[in-house]
């Protein structure tokens, strides 16, 4: 057994400040260790998924060797697939993965574990995720950490320490940070237009576009034809063309936002994406900063699949981010909110994201090409733009 200051410090010289996780009765010294250093941070996501977003996002813009962390129960694997799979292994954005083994064989554990427990290991290999055991003696934590960052960055990809029960000594939570109270009054600019007067995402983008100089902003597009359509009109140094990782634009926008606070940092969501982590919303709310810029365009449908109906037009998501903690947050169908998002942050305003939802037509230009420039490719790229040591 090991105390959490011994890890925790050791995986500081490493580089790695910032936390992000849903707790676990194993990790909980950690967690109560890293809240307690105003050196460390610790993001406290609503599933695992987004966790390993934000952690892409850290490893996006961090600068000085700054590393991510996430922790989280094995059950949990089964929310991070998606992101691990499609978002991390395609951009080759590397995070340490703290994961405990509930259910380990031979180990008594409750029966939600049965199973997950014995496939853990095989979980993590069929991810290509390369993991080994926890270290539970001292002098195990830097070799254990030395194999991980190697890993790390000769590859850019995740690397696992699966944590047994009784890896580290309890550490006791005496003081955590007040929770931020951050409320506005969602706005709305209905005109009430027939479908086919609404504007196109074609003329939103391009008004993103003319809103986003490269030298201080980036422009992250969610999966889809958003970003095939932003590549199509402008394919900029700044921009990132998500591809799969559906619903993990904004939580990968929350964690370049926080490691790069110079900069401006617009996440383009859609009305799907947004549905299916609606989690996200708190998340950003909570943690997000002024820099953030949240934009939904919203066209009701899925639209890269043959154009499915949402829910979206029973939902306010202006009233949904106002609730969440947002600066501010506007909704209608003129293009003018997209306007009043990025002049909204110029204003004396709390220090907090900005959201807008503009609703558009549905329908994609015929032709629409997809990027000829790889996934890896346009991350290193906006990494190099940025600054970003890896990027070179």
């Amino acid at each position: 057994m090991i105390e959490a200051q011994q890890f925790v410090e050791a995986a500081r010289r490493h580089g790695f400040h910032w936390y992000a996780g849903v707790p676990c009765s194993f990790l909980t010294p950690f967690i109560n260790y890293v809240l307690q250093d105003p050196g460390l941070h610790y993001l406290s996501a609503a599933n695992e998924g987004d966790a390993v977003a934000f952690a892409a996002g850290i490893a996006l813009g961090a600068r000085n060797g700054v590393r991510a962390v996430t922790m989280m129960q094995n059950s949990g694997l089964g929310n991070a697939v998606s992101p691990l799979t499609s978002l991390t292994w395609t951009f080759r954005l590397p995070q340490l993965l703290i994961v405990t083994w509930r259910g380990e064989p031979g180990v008594s554990d409750e029966p939600q574990h049965a199973l997950m427990g014995p496939i853990t290991p095989k979980l993590l290999e069929t991810m290509e995720i390369p993991w080994e055991r926890f270290p539970c003696e001292v002098h195990e934590i830097e070799p254990a950490l030395g194999r991980a960052v190697a890993y790390m960055n000769e590859t850019g990809r995740p690397y696992a320490l699966v944590m047994q029960k009784g890896s580290v000594a309890p550490y006791p939570l005496s003081q955590q940070p007040p929770a931020r109270a951050t409320h506005c009054q969602p706005g709305a600019q209905w005109r009430g237009l027939p479908v086919d007067s609404l504007p196109t995402r074609h003329e939103a983008l391009k008004r993103v576009i003319g809103r986003t100089p490269p030298d201080s902003t980036v422009v992250l597009a969610s999966t889809g034809f958003a970003g095939r359509e932003l590549y199509a009109i402008d394919d900029r140094p700044n921009q990132l063309y998500m591809v799969g990782s559906m619903g993990c634009v904004t939580l990968l926008a929350l964690g370049l936002s926080l490691a790069r606070p110079d900069l401006r940092i617009v996440a383009l969501d859609g009305d799907g994406a947004a549905l299916m982590r609606m989690s996200a919303f708190a998340t950003l709310g909570a943690y997000g900063r002024g820099n953030l810029l949240h934009l939904l365009i919203d066209n009701g449908v899925h639209d890269s699949t043959g154009g499915q109906a949402t829910v979206s037009p029973h939902i306010s998501f202006a009233a949904i981010a106002a609730a969440c903690g947002y600066a501010s947050a506007i909704e209608g169908d003129d293009a003018s909110v997209i306007d009043a998002l990025f002049d909204d942050a110029g204003h004396n305003l709390p220090d907090a994201p900005r959201f807008a939802r503009l609703t558009v037509r549905r329908g994609t230009p015929e032709g629409l090409p997809r990027p000829t420039v790889s996934p890896v490719d346009v991350k290193t790229r906006l990494m190099r733009h940025l600054g970003t040591p890896n990027g070179v």
